[in-house]
């Protein structure tokens, strides 16, 4: 049974760093991309960051919102992803998950992603 493993997030003040990592389970080939999409409360999911995880030095993409902000990266031998979230604001509150894309050659599009994490909380709040 392919998992997809969160750990990570919690509380933070705005300006303060979080981080978290997503680790797939169950699955012995190579995943295409992984990445990282978000809910706000009464908002719809959006997509954070994802990165190509079939080699190590996979191209990596970014939300409009989070870009120079958050940091995603993977550690490709462990067939697992990293985000790093700095200066976080406010907005960045939601629920997280983590997703995983395993068809080869896929575009990596939003709605490419076969796998998903539970979710894990962030909160920024003062």
């Amino acid at each position: 049974q392919v998992q997809l493993m969160e750990s990570g997030g919690g509380s933070a003040q705005p300006g303060g760093s979080l981080n978290m990592s997503c680790r797939i389970s169950g699955y012995t080939s190579r995943t295409n991309c992984m990445g990282w999409f978000r809910q706000a409360p009464g908002k719809e999911r959006e997509m954070v960051a994802r990165i190509y995880t079939y080699v190590p030095t996979g191209t990596r993409f970014y939300g409009g919102s989070v870009e120079g902000r958050f940091t995603i990266s993977q550690d490709h031998d462990k067939q697992t992803i990293y985000l790093q979230m700095n200066n976080l604001k406010p907005e960045d509150t939601g629920v997280y998950y983590c997703a995983a894309d395993v068809s080869l050659g896929s575009a990596c599009r939003n709605t490419d992603f076969d796998y998903w994490g539970q979710g894990t909380q962030v909160t920024v709040s003062s």
